[in-house]
């Protein structure tokens, strides 16, 4: 067995520990195998196991990597998770059904136009920036009512919030506030929850977890 096969079903077990010690029968969140960086090698045995949610960060890349393993594998759902450019939005639309990372109007704008022009589905996650970080990307708390209407308004797909908690910090309370925020708004999908953290994002109903050094290991670059 594949080390990445073997490590995606040692979490989908851990998952599944913590999720019957919560008492949540009903309770399937999906994991996304982020394999930015990594090659078909390591994603073929997570393929060939049935496993089709997986992520990535840069445009080019995915288009690189994906645009013929999701002709050979139809069942395939790209999830892009990292920082959107409006000047990537036309090539992001093509390749990916699901965007984790709306965080400002210009590029909902652009979206919006591009999902119209090419008559693609495509599901969207809100960004917050929770801890208020210079350095990260998302719309803050009190802005996402206004903001998520003028999505509605753009008929843009918006089907849940996501979240980067601060590093080096309990991401517990970060959780708990995206829960509630996402509640506000009458959304059901939640994107929280990475290698270090994941299981406590599942305490907080987190229904996409983005997972990659724990399933790929320790990225080379």
């Amino acid at each position: 067995m594949h080390y990445t096969q073997s490590n995606l079903i040692e979490i989908q077990d851990k998952i599944k520990n913590k999720i019957k010690n919560l008492k949540l029968s009903e309770y399937s969140p999906k994991i996304i195998a982020v394999s930015k960086t990594f090659n078909e090698q390591d994603i073929l045995p997570l393929l060939n196991y049935e496993h089709y949610d997986f992520g990535e960060n840069k445009v080019q890349e995915a288009l690189n990597k994906w645009t013929e393993l999701k002709k050979r594998y139809e069942k395939i759902k790209l999830h892009m998770l990292g920082k959107l450019q409006t000047n990537k939005v036309k090539y992001a639309v093509e390749i990916f059904d699901y965007i984790h990372s709306l965080d400002n109007l210009k590029l909902a704008n652009k979206l919006a136009d591009e999902i119209y022009k090419k008559d693609k589905k495509i599901k969207i996650f809100i960004q917050i920036n929770l801890g208020g970080e210079k350095q990260k990307s998302g719309i803050e708390p009190p802005e996402l009512e206004s903001f998520y209407k003028n999505c509605c308004q753009l008929k843009l797909n918006i089907i849940g919030t996501m979240c980067i908690p601060p590093e080096n910090q309990d991401p517990r309370p970060y959780f708990k506030n995206l829960l509630e925020l996402n509640h506000k708004i009458g959304l059901n999908e939640i994107s929280m929850g990475m290698t270090n953290d994941y299981l406590q994002a599942l305490e907080f109903k987190a229904t996409f977890l983005r997972i990659g050094t724990g399933i790929f290991g320790e990225r080379t670059n």
